[in-house]
This record gives C-alpha cells, structure tokens and sequence, in this order.
C-alpha cells in the first residue's frame, strides 16, 4: 500500500499542494513551522479523519480561511492497494448554526466518491506515525495508551473499529442512566439493558486487545533487542479493569510481573464475568454517576528488562521502545491486512546515537513508503540521502532540495 498523489487545500498552513510520491524513503528537509509535521499530519489523517497532533480539527482548517463565509479544508489522495487505485477525500466545513455566531464544524467522507461514515475509513488506508510528543504513550497517563492501542487496532479491524464506536454509545447512555439513578434514588435493576449490552462490546475489545498486544509484543521484542545492541528485552503487560484470567489465589488486586495470556478465553466467559463484576459495583457506581468497570478504564505497561518504563525509564530508553512498537506496528499490520502501511516519521533521529540512527536506517529502507521529515539532513548518512526521493519544504510549499 502507498500513496501515489496528494491534494490538500486550506489545510493548516497548505494553502494549495499537490505532489506525487514516489515509492521507497522520502526526505522532507525544512526549518520549523515550515508545514513538515503537517504534511505527515495530513496523510495520517486519512486512516480515520482524526489528527494524531490536535484535539481540535477547527485548527486544521488554514486560519486565513476562516475569514471566509464558509470555511473548508480539504485532502485528497490516490492510494494504490495491491492492483487496485482508491481515492480518500476528506472535507472538513466549518458552519454557521443557523443566525448566531457559533459555528460547528461538519466532516465528509468519501471513498471512490462514495459519501461514507468516518468510521468507514478503517482499513482503507494504513500507516504508522511517529512524531516527538508520542513518547506520552510510554509516559503519558492511560487514556493515552489507549488511544494508540485503539487507533492502530481500528486500522487492521474494522470490525474492532465499529465495536469501540458502539461502546462508546452504549457507555455514554449507561453514565447518564446512572446519573439519574443517583438523582431519584432509584432501582439498579434499571441497569440490566445497558449492562448486558456493554458486556457484549466489551468482550470484542478485550479479546482484540489481548491479541494484539500479544502479537505487538511478539515483534517489537527483537526490534528493541537489535537496537539496544541486546541489553533490553520488552515486554508488553495488558491490564483490564475487568480481568477476565484467573488470579492465583491469594494474590486477587495485585499486579503481577509474570505474563498472563488472555488470548484463549472465550467471548462467552468474558461477557458473563464482566457482566458479574458490573452488577456488584451498581451501589458504587450510582454513588459516582459512572461506569467503573470497563475497556474503557484499561491500562497497559511497556516493560523494558521488566523495569516499568512510564515510572523509570530514561529520556533515550523510552524514545528506543517507541520507535521499536512503532516498527513492529508497520509489521503487525502487514501480517494482519496483507498490505504494508506508510511509515510516517517526524525528527525521528533526535536524541539518537549513531549507532541507533544507522539501525533504525536499515530497518526505514526496507519500508514500502517511507516519509521522513528533518531540520538538519546532516542527521543521514549519504547512503541513505543517495536512496532516498529529497525535497525541501518552506512555508506550504515544497520542491526539490537544492543542493
């Protein structure tokens, strides 16, 4: 899978690009707020029309824009799959709500020119993106690591995708339930619907869950290894607010260091024990207004030399074991869709030693498509510059790399 053509207009600081790409490593050389992390922003966005660098996509839309009477940003792009072109286009309308002055900000979605929900968007176009901040999944709070975990799933299932929107829903729907329940003082019982359809969705994605962390694991511990010259080994420790694997005894609520596999359990004894553990919290959860017990509330650990790197890793160490999860990603997605994904990374050999930087080299030139964005391409060596497709990109606009 790659991207042959890109089209985008109004978005952040691209008022107008349209570039092709080539196939193999890309080199994006620029100075800060040029629009290399934009760019890199806007392909990611094509996986699920969410920016993995705002909370608000009022702010993709370029401000100059919003001057005008409607607003709109958009991206375009030509994606190859196997022998088959596909083409992703994503509007992003800011409105005026009737008379007022608010404006509200609509998104289209359309693949092969067919208007689709933005939940259709998954497994269309796959990639994998690394960017400074994201080293918050290490050392971020757990909200954090689920979205990662989320984001990368929903890209190789849809079926996970449209599980996790539902939860959603349906978690939504139970917390003011349970608000209301708390209010008039009334019956638990009430509950029952809403219990039996979270645990339903719930099943899917811990199942997902404990596969893909499994799998994550299983490729991203010989990348860390190779890295590290074979001083670290990684592990990734899945940890469910509702655990459906039997705890030793004596040892219920303690966080174990030894591996559990959650992989073999039946959907069926994941539903009906989560569905046991939501019925025993209700007086709690009505005393809170929330659901207490969920996906939603779940945590996971990178573990380096069964060290917790959120609690003690170094700067270096945690920027090693994301790189590493993310090249693993690129392969997990392979082995799961049948198509390799884009590889997207932002200032990727900051903060890395030679040795670090030429390993990870090797292992970006093997990459399908690979877009690289850099200050100083003194950070290369000559062999990987003389491989790659390099452009220059200053204030939206880029163009060959004059030397």
């Amino acid at each position: 899978m790659y991207i042959t053509h890109l089209s985008l207009t109004n978005f952040r600081n691209f008022v107008r690009l349209e570039t092709d790409f080539p196939l193999g490593p890309t080199l994006l050389v620029g100075a800060n707020a040029q629009g290399k992390t934009s760019l890199l922003e806007a392909i990611y966005y094509l996986t699920s029309a969410s920016s993995p660098h705002s909370a608000n996509d009022r702010q993709l839309i370029n401000f100059l824009t919003i001057q005008e009477s409607i607003p709109v940003a958009r991206i375009v792009a030509e994606v190859r799959r196997q022998d088959r072109l596909h083409r992703i286009e994503i509007r992003l309308i800011l409105e005026q709500v009737g008379l007022t002055s608010e404006q509200r900000l609509r998104k289209e979605v359309l693949v092969n020119g067919i208007k689709r929900r933005v939940r259709d968007l998954a497994g269309v176009f796959n990639a994998v993106m690394f960017l400074p901040q994201d080293m918050r999944v290490i050392e971020g709070p757990p909200s954090e690591r689920r979205r990662w975990l989320n984001s990368t799933l929903s890209q190789a299932d849809p079926t996970y995708a449209n599980a996790l929107a539902e939860y959603s829903k349906v978690l939504s729907q139970r917390n003011a339930l349970l608000k209301q329940l708390q209010e008039r003082n009334g019956d638990p019982d009430e509950l029952t619907f809403w219990d039996e359809q979270l645990c339903d969705l719930a099943a899917t994605l811990i199942l997902s869950r404990a596969l893909a962390l499994s799998e994550l694991e299983n490729l991203a511990a010989p990348i860390l290894h190779h890295l590290t010259r074979g001083q670290e080994t990684l592990r990734l420790d899945y940890l469910p607010t509702y655990d459906p694997a039997p705890q030793p005894e004596g040892q219920l609520g303690l966080p174990l260091e030894t591996p559990v596999d959650r992989t073999g359990i039946g959907r069926k004894a994941i539903q009906s024990g989560m569905l046991a553990a939501l019925q025993s919290t209700h007086q709690e959860e009505i005393a809170r207004g929330m659901t207490l017990i969920g996906p939603h509330r779940d945590e996971f650990r990178f573990r380096a030399n069964g060290i917790d790197m959120r609690l003690y890793g170094s700067r270096g160490q945690n920027r090693t074991v994301t790189l590493s999860v993310k090249l693993a990603e690129v392969g997990w997605l392979r082995q799961r869709t049948g198509e390799c994904p884009v590889l997207l990374l932002d200032e990727v050999l900051a903060e890395l030693d030679p040795e670090r930087r030429d390993d990870l080299l090797t292992r970006v030139d093997a990459a399908q498509q690979a877009i690289l964005t850099a200050a100083d391409l003194r950070m290369f060596s000559q062999d990987f510059i003389q491989k790659a497709t390099t452009w220059q990109i200053v204030a939206g606009t880029v163009g060959p790399l004059q030397m």
